[in-house]
């Protein structure tokens, strides 16, 4: 049954779920399936600035991206996108349901849906607690003492490669993150000894004490060289709190979006019980899809951009 025809030309009868500013279903679904690809427009100019900033800094700061995705879980991030990619399939198959009058599938598809909705966000509130326990987080939040402790622990259960981090004046950035080599050459080793410099703007009073700290105390060690007044272990860039900006910030607006579509499946499911979607009536179903798969899409560009490049 085409989609003309399952809402019929609104002349025979009036139909139950028909506005009276409507002259048939037809044109009431489509005036609605237009207003949300409007609306979905605005949301790609929501995120296109986020995106706009990604690039920026990635293109000034390099270095950020290098080092700062090595803190991010790659194997949660994979899995939360099988998660949308699977539930995009449910919910796909659920407007299909609506379409042919599937109560039953209707519903189970929906539930499908909304249930990985809740394993992705879930799988997010993991990720985001081991960030907060780390002290990886935005801004003047960014905490170096949490940090720095918990890349010394990753030392300790990689002491295979942790001996050469002076050679040829050059710091290198291994540890827990995994990551490949990140060098801080020799000459700002010179310019720092000369005069150390002033925290970067963005960190908190304890972040820059403990980076001076290090720098103050490092040769001691024998571990880790600090090379000025605020550059921290292992080559990690000064300013690495960006990175963790951009992705609270992103991350964070797409998991809003997420919860706001679940609610939306869940609006669906409670109303579908009584049989209100059918081929007749099924604008509600569509639109929500659009919303979710929106949703998931986001995330597609999100994964690679953020964990893996």
């Amino acid at each position: 049954m085409s989609e003309h025809e399952s809402h019929g030309d609104g002349h025979h009868a009036h139909h139950p779920h028909q506005a009276h500013h409507w002259d048939s279903m037809r044109q009431q679904f489509e005036a609605g399936k237009l207003g949300m690809w409007l609306f979905l427009a605005t949301e790609v100019l929501l995120f296109g600035g986020l995106f706009c900033a990604y690039f920026i800094y990635r293109a000034n700061y390099p270095e950020l991206y290098e080092y700062g995705h090595h803190a991010l879980d790659k194997v949660w991030g994979a899995i939360n996108t099988v998660v949308l990619l699977v539930s995009s399939l449910t919910m796909a198959l659920a407007v299909r349901a609506s379409q042919v009058g599937n109560r039953k599938q209707l519903q189970a598809m929906l539930a499908i849906t909304f249930l990985c909705g809740c394993g992705f966000m879930g799988i997010k509130a993991v990720e985001y607690k081991a960030k907060i326990d780390h002290g990886y987080l935005p801004g003047k939040l960014f905490n170096y003492a949490k940090t720095i402790e918990h890349e010394h622990e990753g030392h300790a259960h990689d002491g295979d490669h942790h001996d050469d981090h002076h050679g040829d004046g050059v710091a290198h950035a291994e540890g827990v993150f995994g990551a490949p080599a990140v060098s801080v050459v020799a000459p700002l080793e010179q310019t720092a000894q000369a005069q150390p410099a002033a925290p970067p703007s963005g960190l908190s009073a304890s972040a820059s004490r403990v980076a001076g700290d290090h720098a103050e105390h490092g040769h001691e060690d024998g571990d880790h060289g600090g090379h000025d007044g605020y550059l921290p272990v292992d080559g990690r860039p000064p300013n690495i709190h960006i990175f963790f900006s951009i992705y609270f910030m992103m991350t964070g607006l797409h998991g809003i979006h997420v919860l706001i579509g679940m609610a939306v499946i869940a609006w669906l499911l409670v109303v579908c019980r009584d049989g209100r979607f059918g081929p007749s009536y099924f604008t509600p179903v569509e639109i929500g899809g659009l919303y979710w798969h929106l949703v998931d899409l986001i995330w597609i560009f999100l994964f690679p951009l953020l964990y893996l490049i």
